[in-house]
């Protein structure tokens, strides 16, 4: 398939080009024009980019990618990244918050799914656009047993809320800065992936619970959802290559 022809899908499925944001969606780093193996993983970095190299991949697509405001120097870290990259004639793509907020294939979305939430809906919003999901679980789960449905082990909970979870809104990655949307709205539970020191007060005088499931690992369901997507929109090899980060 023609990389071009790859790119311009994912810009228009996720919208990406009426979406503002801080980093630069789409295509990054110009490989291969015919594609034969997509490598999918969260975020950009050399082990990545090594192991898609290995692995015989012609484009790597992330959520973190590499580019983010205007284009910085080609120097230390970064240059090292992209001479892998270059030398392995590999395409690097990126979508951020267009993979965060995507109705269907979002992480929040995603994450939503997941829990089997109910009565799903648009929430928390950043800078006019809301960016995440919110639902509700009819029978009510502990944080323990959320954790389970998630397959994950949460960095973080404050346990300030009620023992079962109902009304849950969730922002993955580092959300933390919306937790008080969640707060005032009455959620017995917040999901994001990272936490900061101000969302215990919050919690302990809002009585709601937060989890901070690891801005990573609650940001691997979107990059799935997607890989999926072009594993069956084009005849290309597709593999998700998980470079553990318990952050």
């Amino acid at each position: 398939m023609r990389r071009n022809e790859i790119i311009k899908y994912i810009n228009d499925y996720l919208n990406s080009d009426k979406i503002a944001d801080s980093s630069q969606n789409g295509l990054q780093v110009e490989g291969a024009e015919e594609v034969k193996k997509i490598v999918f993983g969260v975020s950009a970095g050399a082990e990545l980019f090594n192991r898609a190299a290995k692995s015989g991949a012609d484009m790597v697509i992330t959520h973190h990618g590499l580019l983010w405001g205007k284009n910085p120097r080609v120097t230390g870290v970064f240059k090292k990244r992209i001479e892998i990259l270059i030398k392995n004639n590999i395409s690097l793509a990126a979508w951020h918050l267009p993979l965060d907020l995507h109705k269907t294939a979002g992480n929040n979305a995603q994450i939503a799914h997941a829990l089997g939430l109910k009565n799903i809906k648009p929430f928390g919003e950043y800078h006019g656009v809301k960016i995440g999901f919110a639902g509700v679980l009819q029978n009510g789960k502990t944080t323990k047993e959320i954790e389970k449905m998630l397959g994950l082990k949460a960095n973080t909970v404050l346990p300030f809320g009620p023992v079962k979870n109902k009304k849950i809104a969730i922002i993955s990655g580092g959300g933390y800065s919306i937790f008080e949307q969640a707060a005032d709205a009455g959620y017995d539970l917040f999901i994001s992936g990272s936490a900061e020191e101000f969302v215990q007060e919050i919690a302990k005088e809002c009585k709601i619970n937060y989890m901070a499931a690891g801005h990573y690992n609650s940001e691997k369901y979107g990059v799935l959802a997607l890989m999926e997507l072009i594993s069956k929109k084009f005849k290309v090899e597709t593999k998700f290559i998980d470079v553990g980060n318990s952050i």
